[in-house]
């Protein structure tokens, strides 16, 4: 069965030419002037296949993303090693300009097989070009031998909740301070689309989006190691230190981040760091893409797709009588947006005045009853004090408040074992001063 393919660019008219005449594996189905012709006939359906003989340096990890996730592989011809290589990572097949048609058909056919091949989840959603869902598909490797993770490889933790303040920012921040002081290399990102304030909580003057920045270098395939220490800004406290790609500065700013951008982000990040935290949004509706011949962005992909390339995932929520509904709620939702997801469910901001005698019992009878059936994690209580101390000075917990209950809750829950033999020996002491008492 021939491929269908399209094209854009009328300087190497031999090779596209040559694969006209050569009446076998592929078929040229239409020939386009630029590239948003090429995308529109992407869009429609025409081909599996675009080759792109002039312009490559158009294309970004954004288009390509796009492109890959309605099944049409992109072949980019340039005799530029960097670009060749710029190409090969933002996940095009890069190829000689002089490339003879039945090499050129060979390279089409493989790229258009591995992508046929490549293990990814069946989306419970029609993938049309202009599907909300559709971007948040990962793209296969480039390399077929490189898909496995390198060993090694970070981990990445998400921390979401539901609308409202359940606390999602604090818990983020703390979990990023506390595997740091256990010596861990931490990233910690804000991919919070609506009010990023990660740099606020650690007293930070950016006005840069480190993020951004980092988007906007993975779109253009420009992004490395090194390339991301230069944009993530470094936090020191008495414990250790960690690195932070700030928010967008302003909420209009949110069409930086694309989905594309911020997986290949999160991918780099987790090979320079032994654990990536993000902290995402709350908002888990997939927005409409009102796209014809360009590629729209969407608000809510950066959370969306942190979720999506999560190893672990926090759904914290308040607990008092609006939190814990609205987390039951958002549960069901985050179980409808990423299904692979298993969340591991935090109450945080756990207190008598709230809640009533014996609050953890009283949230736990309560969960077990109308809960969605999986177990809450951990019971963060409520330290007003210490947040606020924090959050006056621009630290973390365990620099204001190491002895603080909410510092200890966090440290127990992320496993930091030097923390947490600290903290149970100081309250060990406490204890028998009570008893002495």
């Amino acid at each position: 069965m021939s491929i269908p393919v399209v094209t854009v660019g009328l300087a190497q008219e031999a090779v596209v030419g040559g694969l006209e005449r050569l009446h076998g594996p592929v078929t040229v189905v239409r020939r386009c002037s630029e590239l948003a012709e090429l995308i529109a006939a992407c869009q429609s359906g025409l081909a599996v296949a675009a080759v792109v003989a002039e312009g490559c340096e158009e294309l970004t990890t954004t288009l390509v993303d796009r492109l890959g996730a309605v099944g049409v592989s992109i072949i980019a011809l340039t005799d530029d090693p960097a670009e060749a290589k710029r190409l090969n990572s933002i996940g095009a097949v890069p190829a000689l300009t002089g490339i003879e048609a039945n090499e050129l058909a060979a390279k089409i056919s493989e790229a258009v097989g591995r992508e046929s091949r490549a293990d990814m989840p069946a989306p419970a959603w029609d993938a049309g070009f202009a599907d909300p869902g559709a971007g948040l598909l990962l793209m296969p490797s480039s390399h077929p031998e490189a898909e496995e993770p390198p060993e090694g490889e970070g981990e990445v933790i998400t921390v979401w909740g539901p609308i409202g303040a359940p606390g999602r920012t604090l818990l983020a921040v703390n979990i990023a301070a506390e595997l740091a002081a256990d010596g861990k290399s931490v990233i910690l990102v804000d991919a919070d689309s609506y009010g990023a304030s990660v740099s606020a909580v650690l007293g930070l003057l950016d006005e840069s989006a480190g993020l951004a920045q980092a988007c906007r270098l993975a779109d253009q395939g420009l992004l490395d190691g090194e390339a991301l220490k230069a944009v993530a800004i470094p936090v020191f406290t008495k414990g250790g230190t960690f690195r932070v790609l700030t928010g967008t500065t302003r909420a209009d700013r949110w069409t930086e981040l694309r989905a594309g951008s911020v997986s290949t982000v999160l991918e780099v990040a987790r090979r320079l760091a032994e654990h990536v935290v993000v902290d995402a949004g709350f908002c888990l509706e997939s927005d409409e893409e009102l796209s014809f011949d360009t590629v729209a962005p969407r608000r809510n992909a950066a959370t969306l797709r942190s979720l999506e390339v999560a190893d672990v995932v926090f759904a914290v929520g308040a607990a008092d009588a609006i939190g814990v509904p609205r987390l039951v709620r958002g549960l069901a939702e985050l179980e409808a947006a990423v299904p692979k997801v298993a969340p591991r469910v935090v109450l945080n901001k756990v207190k008598h005045s709230a809640v009533g005698h014996s609050p953890k019992q009283q949230l736990e009878d309560a969960w077990d009853r109308y809960g969605p059936g999986i177990g809450v994690d951990a019971y963060l209580p409520a330290d007003t004090v210490a947040c606020d101390a924090a959050l006056r000075s621009g630290s973390v917990l365990l620099e204001v408040a190491p002895d603080s209950p909410l510092r200890t809750a966090i440290a127990e829950l992320v496993c930091a074992p030097v923390q947490q033999k600290r903290n149970s020996f100081g309250r060990s002491i406490r204890a028998l001063y009570h008893l002495k008492r």
